[in-house]
């Protein structure tokens, strides 16, 4: 048990839960099964014979099973153990077990090749109707799901009841079950799951589990928030009304939107504070999250503080550079001979392919704080950087870095504010925000004449003609003046010679599989011959150019000079090109939700109407559609994050790895179970008023302390609350 699952402790034992559970009456008859899954089938064996293998040594047992349907043999089903020394001792004809495998086609007919199994005696088996549902266990191929099922049994009738103290107190389960339904208590809830009678039990315990996981987490997040705030208190930076941050409201060309005054009026409170700022800025693509964030670093540079802008490259960087100093006018030529004589700061641009002597110039006006606002990559987080008075990091586009990366300034500032910013928040990001590590502010709106970009599936599998469409709706918009962007997923195509089958449509025929997927080498050269858009200005632009190359090509679309860029994800973020007004994505089911939003936010950025086109080779009915359904259905950044989430997993909310299934949790869910995370938020906060250490609660304050204990050291979520 401890080589294969790490289980060490009774306790531990416990705490691995079943992935699910088996309720017989409701198994799929094999007659109905199908090929290439997981099944689960209870069959009674009609034969065993045992053979040896011909290319290498040892044996092979061939067992046929039956299942029964109404008291009458139903289909059969082969099955072949390799070396199965179990099966040939345990499985003899006329014996009943229960097998889960993965089906496969042999010779055409139905196999399941070295399937786990149990066998049903007769004491536990009187009718499928008197059967409790059978839990399934996380296994391993050397540790079967019966046998963790045994040694979990063995525990479950040598515990103590009495000895065992429920560490969620009797309030706050009353509570929730009077919001949900009723949950059990510990002991019951640590039988319902292991032993259900029904399944509805096992999911009742279920909840009650992650009603105590949600409970012990804020627990832990309260004493260490409390902790953090009296441990580095911020400078307070107030806003001015003769400062650059109220001249530069007055100088812009447009009004502020709603959203972005009530953006604003939010941010400003929290510099405002001896508390660190941590505010996520959660706005639709082209809400004007950069001038809200803009906005608040010249609150800092008017109180003598610096605000560091970090993008995720250098393209962006360079970008928010040119952008920031042009809207700032006059406000950004501190040091510099001009008859300006109001308030103004230095705003420094530091990347890592400036030269060695830009390089010292801006790190020499970073250190002296000369520099108000400084604009940068990851090369911010140098330690050769230092500031003289850091008073806020804006992070662009926060789902591109760690969260140890952005933690790096923060810890060599101590008191720092912070302000994260996305279009899309992604899995990480909701689970944060849901456990209340970050302050959320939502820009809501779309600067006035912004129109929403219409967006459709293009399903290449119905025909060449979908595919052609896509190519005359680029020209069209190309003919009417406008600029369009063809994204893929790869740079080079690396394809053999056998699946280079093309036709007129500019793609290749046979490409299905990801590393198949379409390249921005092959189609820069391929869209040029396509016949309607011959003639067209064509460039690439991928993360394998460097950097003067990149900032070249770009430099030419932006002035119009190039028709088409086919480029790949390095166009995700920040780029703005009004004059763009059309995208295709090839093979768009090679890209996240988050992405694909983040991508489509490249057009619809001036006042004509924008489309983009996410195309696929997938057939109709595969899963992965629904990604793409759920693009063209809505522009709602957090349903798109709340559908990613369900997609890809939360991510370990407690570490530091940005998405997938890796979470500590055992069974909480941040989405799923919000509601109980906030009613445990509610009940901690409420109970340390009166009783900071929970000493009333000494079963609960013991928990909390053994996860500090055993996690304290980790590098990841809880520390940077």
């Amino acid at each position: 048990m401890q080589e294969q699952l790490k289980i060490t402790t009774t306790g531990e034992l416990l705490e691995h839960f079943p992935r699910r559970w088996v309720e017989l009456g409701e198994l799929t008859p094999i007659h109905q099964l199908p090929v290439g899954e997981q099944v689960t089938i209870v069959a009674r064996v009609v034969s065993t014979t045992k053979r040896r293998m011909q290319s290498r040594r040892g044996f092979l047992v061939d067992v046929v099973v039956s299942d029964d349907i109404d008291g009458h043999s139903g289909g059969t089903l082969s099955m072949a153990f390799f070396n199965g020394y179990d099966a040939d001792r345990r499985l003899s004809s006329g014996t009943r077990a229960m097998f889960h495998g993965k089906t496969a086609l042999y010779r055409g007919a139905l196999t399941l090749n070295n399937p786990d199994f149990t066998v049903l005696d007769a004491a536990e088996n009187p009718s499928d109707q008197d059967l409790s549902p059978i839990p399934v266990y996380p296994a391993t191929a050397k540790l079967a799901s019966w046998t963790i099922r045994t040694c979990v049994d063995t525990v479950l009738d040598a515990i103590n009841w009495d000895a065992v103290e429920d560490p969620i107190p009797d309030d706050l389960l009353r509570e929730a079950s009077d919001s949900l339904e009723p949950l059990p208590g510990l002991d019951q809830a640590l039988r319902d799951i292991h032993r259900p009678r029904q399944v509805s039990d096992a999911y009742r315990a279920k909840t009650r589990f992650a009603l105590h996981e949600a409970l012990i987490l804020q627990g832990v997040l309260s004493q260490r928030r409390e902790r953090n705030a009296t441990r580095s208190a911020s400078t307070p930076y107030p806003r001015r009304e003769d400062g650059m941050a109220a001249l530069l409201d007055d100088r812009l060309p447009f009004t502020l939107t709603e959203g972005q005054t009530a953006a604003g009026t939010a941010i400003s409170k929290g510099l405002d504070s001896t508390q660190p700022m941590s505010r996520l800025l959660q706005g639709e693509v082209g809400s004007g999250k950069t001038l809200v964030a803009l906005r608040a670093m010249a609150q800092v540079a008017d109180g003598g503080g610096q605000a560091a802008l970090i993008a995720p490259t250098e393209v962006l960087a360079a970008q928010h550079y040119r952008s920031i100093v042009s809207t700032l006018d006059v406000l950004a030529t501190a040091g510099q001979l001009t008859s300006w004589t109001g308030p103004a700061t230095d705003v420094v641009l530091l990347t890592g392919s400036m030269s060695t002597q830009a390089r010292h110039e801006a790190m020499l006006k970073i250190a002296s704080g000369q520099a108000g606002i400084v604009i940068g990559t990851h090369a911010l987080l140098s330690d050769r950087v230092s500031f003289a008075q850091l008073g806020l990091v804006v992070i662009d586009e926060q789902h591109r870095f760690g969260v140890d990366q952005r933690e790096a300034l923060r810890q060599s500032n101590p008191g720092t504010h912070m302000l994260v910013m996305s279009a899309t928040p992604i899995p990480r990001s909701v689970a944060m925000t849901v456990f209340g590590d970050l302050d959320v502010t939502v820009l809501d709106g779309l600067p006035s004449g912004r129109k929403p970009v219409a967006t459709h599936v293009a399903r290449m599998d119905h025909g060449p003609r979908i595919i052609g469409r896509v190519w005359e709706i680029i020209a069209e918009q190309i003919q009417a003046g406008h600029q369009a962007f063809v994204v893929c997923p790869k740079i080079t195509p690396g394809l053999s010679a056998t699946d280079a089958n093309t036709d007129s449509s500019g793609l290749r025929l046979s490409l299905t599989a990801p590393e198949h997927a379409a390249a921005v080498e092959d189609m820069v050269e391929r869209i040029p011959q396509i016949p309607v858009l011959q003639g067209t200005r064509v460039a690439a632009l991928h993360g394998q150019l460097d950097q003067p190359t990149q900032d070249e090509v770009m430099g030419r679309f932006v002035r119009g000079e190039i028709d088409i860029l086919v480029a790949t994800t390095v166009i995700e973020v920040g780029v703005d090109v009004p004059n763009a007004t059309v995208m295709a994505v090839l093979d768009a089911d090679a890209f996240g939700l988050s992405t694909l939003h983040q991508l489509r936010g490249r057009v619809g950025r001036g006042q004509a109407p924008a489309v983009c086109l996410l195309a696929t080779r997938l057939p109709d009915g595969h899963t992965a559609l629904d990604r793409l359904d759920v693009l063209a259905e809505t522009q709602d950044g957090m349903r798109i994050a709340e559908a990613d989430v369900m997609a890809r997993g939360e991510g370990d909310v407690l570490g530091s790895s940005q998405h997938g299934f890796g979470s500590r949790l055992l069974v909480l869910k941040v989405l799923r179970h919000a509601s109980l995370i906030q009613l445990c938020a509610a009940w901690i906060t409420k109970a340390r008023e009166h009783d900071p250490q929970l000493q009333a609660y000494p079963a609960l304050a013991g928990e909390i302390a053994a996860w500090e204990a055993a996690h304290g050291a980790t590098s990841g979520y809880l520390e940077k609350t």
